[in-house]
């Protein structure tokens, strides 16, 4: 992003984690006077029903006066249903090879953060209904400043930018 960082609190030592799950704290990066802001924060508002609000539609929303920030991600996930014989539902692990470190769009509410989704690109389109806003780094600053208009950063990624696999249950169990 071509900022320098500041690290806010205990940001600075958080430790590589496999996944980050609902309701847990983890890094966000806002554009805050000329720096990348770094801090530990939860993931997911509660909703008006009391339900976390992990994910947030970006449709027709407009973001000039939210708190935009980006999570950085190496890969995220979508459940389909189980695969015959299972019970548990099918995990599938999605990344971006052209882009190992990524960002996905973001805002935050009540202290919390929550991920922006769009409608669903191709490589998503068979696994769910709805895609988070995947950025290259180099795009992450776009979201943060809005350099460009919202319709351009927040929609679904090109055919062929994300790569799937099953990652639960494990491929050679099923094939």
């Amino acid at each position: 992003m071509r900022l320098p960082v500041v690290w806010e609190g205990q940001a600075s030592n958080f430790e590589p984690r496999p996944e980050i799950r609902m309701t847990e704290v983890a890094p966000i990066v806002r554009h805050v006077e000329g720096q990348a802001v770094v801090s530990m924060t939860r993931w997911a508002w509660p909703g008006p029903g009391g339900k976390p609000v992990f994910n947030f539609r970006s449709d027709g929303r407009h973001f000039a006066d939210s708190d935009r920030v980006l999570i950085p991600a190496d890969a995220f996930y979508e459940f389909t249903d189980p695969l015959p014989g299972q019970k548990r539902k099918t995990r599938w692990k999605f990344t971006m090879p052209q882009s190992p470190l990524f960002w996905i769009a973001g805002v935050v509410k009540q202290g919390c953060w929550s991920m922006l989704t769009t409608e669903p690109g191709p490589d998503i389109a068979t696994y769910h209904d709805r895609q988070v806003v995947v950025l290259t780094g180099d795009q992450g600053r776009d979201w943060l400043d809005l350099t460009r208009p919202e319709a351009e950063i927040l929609r679904a990624a090109p055919a062929g930018t994300l790569a799937v696999e099953r990652d639960f249950p494990p491929p050679d169990l099923f094939g």
